[in-house]
């Protein structure tokens, strides 16, 4: 798949099939965080895989009780050795770097699993310690990301995005270029139909 079609196309899905994921799949997904930019090269991250239906429920429990997560055939816990980049880059690699590190690992699981036919959803609101005690994790690791992995159930319609032109400043914050190299009006109609789609099922509901 062209890398432009991958993340214009990537969605987060939160409504799967009743289809299982093989270990092989999980695992080039897994190949492809490994490759994630990161650090001093530590690489400070680790994953748990979790199938069992019992475990996705206590965990979706202490994910403000998202519990599509349990409907997922696997979740994709991903894991901070916050001690083994605190000894290079003391508290701002604790901080800082290292929870970069596994949001770059975490990204490309998404961005593969889509290059695969597969669906994920970044989960990243949870109980941090209530995840570390359900998972038996050691007390210098911690989960950073939980990804819900498997075959997409629903139709999701692309999402509006801010234009270039709103987010990009040049030489310092707040400076434009008199003449813009973004075409503002490029795609001035689709955005309109995007938002007065959004604005009629407000008003439906």
């Amino acid at each position: 798949m062209d890398i432009n079609q991958c993340l214009r196309e990537r969605r987060s899905v939160r409504k799967y099939l009743d289809k299982d994921v093989s270990a092989e799949k999980i695992n080039e997904l897994l190949d492809a965080a490994r490759y994630a930019p990161n650090s001093g090269n530590i690489q400070n991250w680790s994953f748990i895989i979790v199938r069992d239906k019992k475990i996705k429920r206590e965990l979706a429990d202490v994910a403000l009780k998202q519990y599509f997560m349990v409907e997922a055939p696997v979740l994709i816990v991903v894991c901070n050795k916050i001690e083994k980049i605190r000894k290079f880059y003391g508290i701002r690699g604790e901080l800082m770097f290292s929870i970069q590190n596994c949001a770059a690992a975490t990204e490309n699981i998404l961005l593969k699993a889509h290059s695969m036919g597969l669906s994920t959803c970044w989960i990243g609101a949870f109980d941090d310690d209530a995840v570390a005690r359900i998972l038996e994790m050691p007390e210098d690791v911690k989960a950073e990301a939980m990804i819900s992995v498997g075959y997409s159930d629903e139709k999701s319609e692309m999402p509006i995005r801010e234009h270039l032109e709103r987010l990009v400043y040049f030489e310092k914050w707040g400076k434009k270029e008199k003449e813009s190299i973004f075409p503002l009006n490029k795609n001035k109609e689709k955005v309109k139909e995007s938002i007065n789609k959004i604005k009629n099922k407000v008003l439906k509901k």
